[in-house]
C-alpha cells in the first residue's frame, strides 16, 4: 500500500489523468439512454411483456441473422416520420456492439417521449457469442 501511495505522489500527473478518464467514462455512460437488458432478459421481456424489438443495423445485415420477430429500422432512418413506437410495451433496441442502441434508446426517450426503452448489451455480437438462435 506504502508503495501505492509513493507512485501516486511521484506520478500525480499520471493519477489525475487516470481519474479524470474515469470520472469522464462514467459521465458518458450515465448520460446514454436505456437500461441494459441481457440476451436472457431480453427472451422474457418479449415473451411475457410483448417487447418490440427494434434492429438498428443496415439491411444486408439484418438478412444475414437477426433476433426473432425483430423489425430493421436502421439507425439513420430512427426518426422518419413513417415511424410509429407504440408506448404501452417495453421497446428493445439492437445493434452490433449496443453503442448505438444506446443512442437510440435516448432520441426515443428524449424525442419521443417514451421511457420503457431497452438496450440488448453487447448488442447482436454478445447474443451470437452465448449461441442463441438468429433467423435469416
Amino acid at each position: 500500500m506504502q508503495r501505492f501511495v509513493e507512485f501516486i505522489v511521484n506520478n500525480y500527473v499520471l493519477a489525475s489523468a487516470f481519474v479524470g478518464l474515469l470520472i469522464a467514462f462514467f459521465i458518458v455512460e450515465s448520460k446514454r439512454g436505456g437500461q441494459n437488458i441481457s440476451p436472457q432478459s431480453l427472451s422474457n421481456l418479449i415473451n411475457k411483456q410483448k417487447a418490440l424489438v427494434i434492429d438498428l443495423r443496415d439491411p444486408t445485415e439484418f438478412k444475414k441473422g437477426h433476433i426473432t420477430g425483430s423489425h430493421n429500422i436502421p439507425y439513420a432512418k430512427l426518426n422518419d416520420k413513417n415511424n410509429h413506437f407504440p408506448k404501452d410495451r417495453p421497446i428493445v433496441f439492437v445493434c452490433n456492439l449496443g453503442q448505438v442502441a444506446g443512442t437510440a434508446a435516448k432520441t426515443l426517450k428524449t424525442e419521443h417521449g417514451i421511457n420503457d426503452v431497452f438496450k440488448l448489451e453487447g448488442g447482436i455480437s454478445n447474443w451470437k457469442a452465448l449461441s442463441l438462435p438468429l433467423v435469416k
